[in-house]
Order: C-alpha cells, then structure tokens, then sequence
C-alpha cells in the first residue's frame, strides 16, 4: 500500500484529501505545515506528498526545495494542490522538484486523474 503525506494547514482540505485517498488505498500522515512535513519526512520518507503552498512556520515551496535536499528526498512524487494558478508559481514548484500542480477547490476526479499521470495509480 502506498502512502502520502497530506500538507496543509486546512484541517478540512487534510480531512477531504485523507478521505479520497484512503479510497484510492492510500495510507496518510497529516501535516499542519511545512516544519511539521519536513520533520515526518525524516523519519519516513514517503510515497507521494499532496503539498499546499500558503502555510504558516515554513510554506509549500520551501518544504519542496528542503526535502528535495533530504536522503531519499528525491523519491516521493510532489503534486502541489493550491490556490495559487499564475504561471510563475507553477513554473516555481516545477523548479522546485513538483511532479505535479492541482488548483483547490479539488474533488476524487482531479485528484486520481493526477495521481495516475504522475503513476502512482
């Protein structure tokens, strides 16, 4: 079973997106942000990581570039799900090591459709 860590400091985007996976049989962590994901992710690195952009302690962007640096950093498949949509952002991630950019709102469709372009479905 894979597993994906689920960042963001919405409780209820980490409550949809926990939910949706666990239908995709996914296992899930959650983290609040950044600093909090960074840390997990010493300690076990993991499939997949649904990133949001905008949170507090450490945002989005510099999670990705940290854990990037990280043994085994390059592994998890990064799909950023944020509201953020301009070009320089998305070309920022990408840069950064994203594999993958949704837009939030997000449903199961867009979020299996994804997974499955980035072959992790």
């Amino acid at each position: 079973m894979k597993s994906c860590l689920i960042v963001d400091d919405s409780k209820v985007i980490r409550m949809v997106a926990k939910k949706i996976l666990h239908e995709l049989t996914f296992t899930t962590a959650e983290a609040e942000d950044g600093q909090q994901a960074l840390d997990y992710c010493k300690g076990t690195m993991p499939d997949a990581v649904l990133l949001d952009w905008n949170m507090p302690v450490m945002n989005g962007i510099d999670f990705l570039r940290e854990l990037r640096k990280l043994p085994g950093g390059d592994h998890p498949v990064v799909v950023f799900c944020t509201t953020e949509n301009d070009i320089e952002h998305i070309q920022e991630a990408i840069t950064a090591g994203a594999n993958e950019y949704i837009m939030k709102p997000f449903d199961s469709e867009i979020l299996q459709a994804k997974f499955s372009q980035v072959g992790l479905l």
